[in-house]
């Protein structure tokens, strides 16, 4: 072992494990999602048809977290309000 090696805490990343969080189900079919690959911190913000949706999940052998809260993983809507919020000059 290197001297840097034994420097650094041991970590669990597992990149076999993935992770889905449903955002939200819209009116137009698409499912907002969050998906992460060995840590469910680390994620991405993707958005499929429904159909498409559980493929994906099928396909990836994902783990579902808990739905996320108001507020949580919707990213579109914290967006909007920035816009909104910089356009009415409150930022």
């Amino acid at each position: 072992m290197t001297p840097l090696q034994t420097q650094l805490p041991e970590t669990t990343f597992d990149t076999t494990r993935r992770y889905v969080r449903v955002c939200e189900r819209r009116p137009d079919g698409f499912i907002e999602f969050e998906f992460a690959i060995g840590n469910p911190v680390l994620c991405v913000e993707l958005m499929l048809k429904e159909d498409d949706f559980h493929e994906f999940c099928l396909t990836n052998d994902v783990i579902v977290l808990d739905a996320a809260e108001s507020g949580q993983g919707d990213w579109a809507a914290r967006l909007n309000k920035a816009s909104r919020q910089e356009s009415e000059g409150t930022v």
